[in-house]
């Protein structure tokens, strides 16, 4: 059984900046894809980021410019670092992981969340 946690939410002023971790470990197979969604409460979880072992990413439309994902695939870790942070991008982050390639899931492997507030 793959077991993901993530770590590194918290409160932030608007503007703000904040790296959330996620690590994956356990499982008979390598874990290639990772990938951070986020959700509030009322919507649909939605994707952020995601990279694979290979290093190819996806970044969603609404973080371009201000969010980078990143892996040390040594240690089964992905970082979500996120910049110029908005009140719409305070949400629960949801770490997945997966042994397949897509960036776009499925993901068979999640974490329980870490809460991220940004205040105006």
């Amino acid at each position: 059984q793959v077991h993901v946690v993530e770590s590194g939410g918290g409160v932030v002023q608007a503007g703000g900046s904040l790296r959330l971790s996620c690590a994956a470990s356990g499982g008979r197979f390598a874990i290639n894809a990772m990938a951070w969604y986020r959700q509030t409460p009322g919507k649909q979880r939605e994707l952020v980021a995601s990279i694979t072992s290979g290093g190819r990413w996806h970044l969603a439309d609404a973080v371009k410019g201000r969010f980078d994902i990143s892996r040390d695939n040594a240690l089964n870790t992905a970082y979500l670092h996120m910049n110029s942070l908005k009140p719409e991008d305070a949400a629960t982050y949801y770490c997945a992981a997966d042994d397949g390639y897509r960036l776009d899931g499925p993901y068979d492997y999640w974490g329980q969340g870490t809460q991220v507030t940004v205040s105006s």
